[in-house]
Parts: C-alpha cells; sequence; structure tokens
C-alpha cells in the first residue's frame, strides 16, 4: 500500500493512518490539521481496531471530512463529532477500538493478515454493540 495523507501506512498495512510494530502491534496517530502536531490514538492488537481509531480521529478534526479517506466509513459512532477536543478525539477513538480489538481478539480473527477484512468492508461488528 502507498503511505497515506496521514502518514502512518505500513506496507504490510491496508488500511489507512496506521502502522505495524516491529513486535506485532498496530497503532495509529493523526497530525492535528494547522499544525505539526501528532494526535496518538493508541497501540491495538489488530489492524481493524487501529483503522477505527483513525477513522474516528480524521472525522472528528477535519472540518469537512469524506467518507472515501475512512477505512470504515459506516462505523462512526455517534459520538464521534467535528470539532471535538484533542483529548475527547483520544478518548472516543481509543474506546472504540479497545471495543473492536476485544470482539476480534476473542472472536480470534483480525490478527492474521491475510484473513483481515478487506478495505471499505463492513466488520460484522458494530462500534456501538460494543460501547453502550
Amino acid at each position: 500500500m502507498s503511505s497515506s495523507d496521514e502518514g502512518g501506512s505500513s506496507t504490510n498495512a491496508k488500511y489507512r493512518g496506521i502502522r505495524r510494530r516491529k513486535w506485532g502491534k498496530w497503532v495509529s496517530e493523526i497530525r492535528v490539521p494547522g499544525s505539526s502536531e501528532r494526535l496518538w490514538l493508541g497501540t491495538y492488537t489488530t489492524p481493524e481496531a487501529a483503522a477505527v481509531a483513525h477513522d474516528i480521529a480524521y472525522y472528528s478534526v477535519r472540518e469537512s471530512s469524506s467518507s472515501d479517506k475512512l477505512n470504515f466509513p459506516f462505523m462512526l459512532p455517534p459520538n464521534a463529532q467535528h470539532g471535538m477536543s484533542p483529548r475527547s478525539v483520544q478518548k472516543v477513538a481509543s474506546d472504540a477500538a479497545m471495543a473492536i480489538d476485544a470482539q476480534l481478539v476473542t472472536k480470534g480473527i483480525g490478527a492474521q493478515q491475510d484473513q483481515s477484512v478487506g478495505r471499505n468492508e463492513a466488520l460484522s461488528i458494530s462500534v456501538e454493540d460494543y460501547l453502550y
């Protein structure tokens, strides 16, 4: 995959805004628009969880977010809103991603790259199912 405009893609990642650490964990961070500051979103077991964190943050910090730049455009939780503070963005993104991570790890999927969900495909779970 080519490098994304958020700068977080690894050659092994098929989602925007994430990268894989040497020891196998997946991380996500996003650049805050209009500054050189980066917003750390967390470390996750599965690439899908890191991608969900990226999507929520990308949507929340951009004034005009296009869904074609999101990994899972139909999985944004209702509490992800434009204009949130960086701390709020981190909390919402992390909570949703940890819920996805826990569900995928419990089901035993997501960790194997060749079996992970394809880009723009819906996961079989919803963020709202695990946050509320």
